[in-house]
C-alpha cells in the first residue's frame, strides 16, 4: 500500500519531473543535473525554510494527504427493517411517526452548565492566522445562526496589533472584542463560543481579559492538535511587526534582531519571518490547579483540546479530565488540516484519527468500569460529511457527544464570502458552477428564503454571505443525518450505539471492536433461523 510520497505537493506548490519516483524517498528515478525542477529538494536548495510549509500563507487551508491503513471508511453504517429508538414516550414506531425529518440531530456538552447544539458539530481553532481573522464575521455568524459552537483558536490577544497591555498583561484587545461581539450579535442560545489557552494567552492573561470585560462563558486549555507536535505559527511580512511580536516575548525565526536576517529581508532573498508559540508542558497538580483558577475567574465551562499524542497522554488527558469533572475534552487525530502546520509534520506526525479514537473509547470504557466521572467527548481530525458524524458518534457510544470540523467548516464560509464579492462585481464574474443556479443571493443560496422567514428580508440581505454558506451546509449535514439516524431507527443521538456499525475488514474489527460484517447479528441469525 502507498500511504505517501514524499519530495512533492501541490500544497509546497512541487512536482517531479519524471513519472518514474522512488516511493520511499520521492525523488525521481533518475535526478538529471540540469534539471530545472520543481521538486522539494530542487525549491529547498534556494528556498530553504519556505518549503516546510504549505502555500501560498494567509489564503490556503492545507490538509494532510496521507493514506492510512484504516479510515473511517472501513465502517458501514447498519440500517434495519423494523423497531425505533429515541421516539418520545408512549409514541410506537409506525411509517407515520418515524419520518426522517423527525429525527433530532440536538446534542449537548458540559456537566452544570450544558451547551446545546442543533446539529453534533463546531469548528475547529480558528486563532491568530489570516485566514481566521479575515473570514470571522462568516465563520462567527455563520456558527451562531446554525447553531454550532465556534471555537477561537490561540494567540489572538497577543498578536494584536493594537492590543494594549498593563503590566505584561492584557487590558484590551480590539481583535478579540471584534471576535465576541460578532458571535454574539447573531447568538440564539444554541451553541457557545470557545476561547482557547496556550502558554503564551495564559501568561498574558486572556483568561482574565475575555471573561471579566467580554462576557466569555468557555474557556479551552490546549495541549496539542492533529495537525502538529508544536506550537502554532503565523508569518509576518514586515521587520518591524516581527520586532514587535519578538518584544512580546514570542519566538520569531529567523531572529529579526540579527543583524544578518535585517540585510536579507532588506536585500529580498528573506520574504517573511515566522511566529512560533511554546511547547506546553503538563503537569497534574498544575492542571487541576489551572482548572479550579479560571472556575474562580468565572468561567462556567472549562473544556481541553488534547492532540493526536500516543496512548500514554491520551489517558493523562482523560483521567485529569475525569478528576476535574472537565465540561468537554476534544481529541484531534492525524493528519490534521490547517493553514500554516509544517507540511511533511502534517504528513507524519502522531496518531490517525481512527486508531486515537478506538484508544479514547478502551480509556473512557476503563474509567466508566473504574466508578469514575468521564466527561464529554468530542472527535476531530479531518471530518466533512453526515456518515463521519454518525459513525464518530456511533463508535464512541455514549461518550462523544460531536465532531469537531475544522476545513470543512471554513469552506463554506470562504465560499459564501467569495459568491458575495462576485456579486458585487457583477454577474458576470461568477464563476460557472455558481452562475449556474442562478445571478442573486436568493437563486444561488437554497436556504435564503428559509432565513428570510426565519428573521426578515433586510436582516439576511445584510448578513455575512459566508454565514448563510454555513447555515446552509450544516442544514445538509443536518438532514443527511436526520436520513442515515432514521435508516438505522435512531430518532435522537443518545439513542445511537456501537451496534448501529459494521466492520468491512478484519483489521478495523480488531482495531474498533466493532463486529465484522460477517459477525454482526450472527447469532440473532442464527436464532431466528433454528426457530428459537
Amino acid at each position: 500500500m502507498n500511504l505517501q510520497r514524499p519530495n512533492a505537493n501541490d500544497a509546497t506548490g512541487t512536482t517531479n519531473r519524471s513519472r518514474s519516483v522512488v516511493p520511499g524517498s520521492g525523488l525521481c528515478t533518475r535526478c538529471e543535473d540540469g534539471c530545472r525542477g520543481n521538486c522539494e529538494v530542487f525549491k529547498a536548495s534556494f528556498r530553504g525554510r519556505e518549503v516546510i510549509y504549505p502555500g501560498p500563507y494567509g489564503t490556503v487551508t492545507a490538509g494532510a494527504d496521507k493514506d492510512y491503513p484504516i479510515d473511517y471508511s472501513h465502517l458501514n453504517i447498519m440500517g434495519y427493517a423494523f423497531g425505533a429508538k429515541g421516539l418520545p414516550a408512549g409514541v410506537v414506531g409506525d411509517p407515520d411517526n418515524s419520518l426522517f425529518p423527525m429525527v433530532s440531530t440536538e446534542t449537548e456538552f458540559g456537566v452544570d452548565n450544558k451547551v446545546k447544539m442543533h446539529v453534533p458539530v463546531f469548528t475547529g481553532a480558528l486563532g491568530s492566522t489570516d485566514i481566521a481573522r479575515r473570514n470571522w464575521e462568516h465563520f462567527a455568524a455563520g456558527a451562531a445562526i446554525a447553531g454550532i459552537s465556534l471555537v477561537c483558536g490561540e494567540n489572538v490577544c497577543g498578536i494584536d496589533p493594537q492590543a494594549e497591555f498593563k503590566n505584561g498583561k492584557i487590558s484590551e484587545s480590539p481583535e478579540m472584542r471584534r471576535r465576541v461581539e460578532t458571535y454574539k450579535k447573531w447568538h440564539e442560545g444554541y451553541g457557545d463560543m470557545i476561547v482557547q489557552l496556550n502558554v503564551e494567552d495564559t501568561r498574558f492573561g486572556v483568561a482574565e481579559y475575555v471573561l471579566d470585560k467580554l462576557g466569555v462563558e468557555t474557556i479551552e486549555l490546549k495541549w496539542g492538535q492533529g495537525a502538529k507536535c508544536i506550537g502554532g505559527e503565523i508569518k509576518i511580512d514586515t521587520l518591524e511587526r516581527a520586532l514587535d511580536l519578538q518584544g512580546r516575548g514570542y519566538l520569531i525565526t529567523p531572529d529579526p534582531s540579527v543583524e544578518a536576517n535585517q540585510a536579507a529581508f532588506k536585500d529580498g532573498a528573506l520574504k517573511q519571518f515566522e511566529r512560533h508559540s511554546r511547547l506546553g508542558f503538563i503537569d497534574e497538580e498544575e492542571f487541576i490547579k489551572e482548572v479550579e483558577r479560571l472556575r474562580g475567574l468565572g468561567a462556567k465551562r472549562v473544556t481541553l483540546k488534547t492532540g493526536a499524542y500516543p496512548m500514554r497522554e491520551l489517558a493523562m488527558a482523560l483521567k485529569w479530565a475525569s478528576d476535574a469533572k472537565l465540561d468537554l475534552v476534544t481529541i484531534d487525530g492525524a493528519p490534521g488540516g490547517t493553514g500554516m502546520s509544517p507540511w511533511r509534520m502534517m504528513e507524519e506526525w502522531g496518531v490517525p484519527t481512527f486508531y486515537l479514537q478506538c484508544m479514547t473509547y478502551e480509556l473512557a470504557e476503563r474509567l466508566r468500569q473504574n466508578g469514575a466521572f468521564v466527561p464529554d467527548l468530542a472527535m476531530a481530525g479531518g471530518f466533512s460529511t453526515e456518515d463521519h458524524i454518525f459513525k464518530v458518534l456511533s463508535m464512541g457510544a455514549p461518550y462523544f457527544k460531536a465532531v469537531c470540523m475544522g476545513r470543512a467548516l471554513m469552506i463554506p464560509g470562504m465560499v459564501g464570502k467569495n459568491i458575495g464579492l462576485w456579486l458585487q462585481e457583477g454577474a458576470a464574474s461568477l464563476p460557472k458552477a455558481v452562475a449556474n443556479f442562478g445571478s442573486t443571493r436568493e437563486e444561488i443560496f437554497v436556504n435564503y428564503e428559509e432565513l428570510i422567514a426565519k428573521y426578515d428580508r433586510a436582516t439576511v440581505d445584510n448578513m455575512p454571505a459566508g454565514a448563510i454558506a454555513i447555515y446552509t451546509f450544516s442544514d445538509k449535514l443536518k438532514v443527511g443525518l436526520q436520513q442515515l439516524m432514521a435508516g438505522s431507527r435512531n430518532y435522537t443521538v443518545p439513542s445511537i450505539t456501537r451496534d448501529d456499525l459494521m466492520a468491512l475488514t478484519e483489521d478495523a474489527a480488531q482495531i474498533s471492536g466493532i463486529p465484522f460484517v460477517m459477525d454482526a447479528y450472527r447469532e440473532e441469525a442464527m436464532r431466528i433461523i433454528d426457530g428459537k
